[in-house]
């Protein structure tokens, strides 16, 4: 794969030669089991894959390099680049300015961007008709789009499905930059419509049996389908895709469940007809990180930290893993490890920062679950091990544990 120039500072010795062995010993990548760092007093359960991916990577090393071949310019970024927060802080003190925030508010008027303006796309893509704004004004877009391309394979297959006049259901987040990206593709080749999870599956299959009235679709599927739905006609050929960053087991339980429902109307032998055979469109990362969170939970663990933005949708999901089974804490850097007996971390539920306070158990030895989104720094992996260390101080040294792996 190939191998991205991004600052050192986002590198982390101990995690990286962690990564180092775990690749030396397992090339194929079939072994998700976790990295065990034992340190006596504590142990470490790593996850076998986590941290930057290779879109992540790749729209760091644009950015930076669009910062560096344009000294005299004024450099913006359509939105937040990536879901981390360090990371995006990084880019602004290099002088890029966000011209929305990460649900699409306007932060600088379009009337101020100028034609000789650099503009970065986010790794997320960014609609038609943000491009076809700018395109207007004159303004140059393809030098530095660091759009993923795993998410530019998901644009291609809506193209597909549409061609094909299949209507295209995308699961994920109605407001989040990567769904607004992929409907804004998707509805101009087909009737698209968005669905967050396997509820609004089921309120769908309502609608395609007839069991609920087609005069409820509006306020049942307000602001997430495109102008001229016509669910009477629209929901009789559909295709599965999604965003890239959603739970794979989620988006298959919906996709098989559509299945089910679009043979319970039309038959078996006309399935193929109504019911596009998708691939699950969720990227090598996200499997990755989700496989090897579901193997770290074999472990039978007193906690687990995840790493990452608090606005992280992948983030969020290894969150949501995760605290089916344990205490979880979702922290954004080592800081809101605030000392031995309390944390700062955030509640996706309710959207809100608590701190907890004895999140560490007093026992001889502890094991802890550490993993991270694919937006977060190994260096703010390794801060956190790090902290958490300082409560131990019989523990074992990093270079005495790593030489046992």
């Amino acid at each position: 794969m190939k191998k991205f120039n991004i600052p050192n500072h986002y590198r982390s010795p101990i995690i990286g030669r962690i990564k180092e062995i775990r690749q030396e010993n397992d090339p194929r990548k079939k072994d998700f089991s976790p990295t065990v760092l034992d340190y006596g007093a504590v142990r470490f359960h790593i996850a076998r894959h986590f941290g930057f991916c290779f879109g992540v990577e790749n729209a760091i090393e644009i950015s930076y390099k669009a910062v560096e071949e344009n000294p005299d310019k004024r450099i913006f970024l359509l939105s937040q680049m990536i879901h981390n927060p360090n990371v995006n802080y990084d880019l602004q003190n290099k002088g890029i300015r966000f011209i929305m925030d990460t649900h699409g508010n306007q932060l600088i008027d379009w009337d101020e961007i100028q034609t000789e303006d650099i503009i970065i796309i986010p790794a997320f893509g960014t609609t038609l008709e943000v491009l076809d704004l700018l395109k207007k004004k004159g303004v140059a877009t393809k030098k530095y789009d660091t759009t993923c391309p795993f998410v530019t394979r998901v644009w291609k297959r809506a193209d597909q499905l549409g061609k094909q006049h299949y209507t295209i259901i995308i699961h994920g987040k109605h407001n989040h930059e990567e769904t607004r990206a992929t409907y804004s593709y998707s509805k101009k080749n087909a009737p698209s419509l968005i669905i967050k999870d396997m509820n609004e599956a089921i309120m769908l299959s309502d609608f395609i049996l007839g069991n609920r009235p087609v005069s409820e679709f509006e306020e049942a599927f307000k602001g997430k389908y495109n102008k001229n739905f016509n669910p009477k006609k629209d929901l009789e050929c559909i295709g599965v895709i999604n965003q890239t960053t959603m739970l794979a087991s989620e988006t298959l339980a919906i996709s098989n469940y559509l299945k089910v429902v679009m043979k319970k109307k039309y038959g078996v032998e006309d399935l193929k007809k109504h019911m596009a055979n998708t691939r699950d469109t969720l990227c090598y990362a996200t499997n990755e990180n989700q496989d090897s969170t579901y193997r770290l939970l074999d472990v039978d663990a007193d906690l687990a930290i995840v790493v990452g933005g608090y606005n992280s949708s992948n983030t969020s999901h290894l969150v949501e893993l995760c605290e089916k089974k344990l205490p979880t804490y979702l922290i954004s850097n080592a800081s809101e490890v605030l000392n031995e007996s309390e944390i700062l971390h955030f509640d996706f539920e309710n959207k809100k920062i608590l701190q907890t306070k004895n999140f560490l158990p007093k026992k001889e030895v502890v094991d802890i679950l550490l993993t991270s989104g694919a937006s977060c720094p190994d260096t703010i992996v390794e801060n956190v091990l790090n902290k958490l260390l300082r409560f131990y101080p019989t523990s074992k040294s990093t270079e005495e544990v790593l030489e046992t792996l």
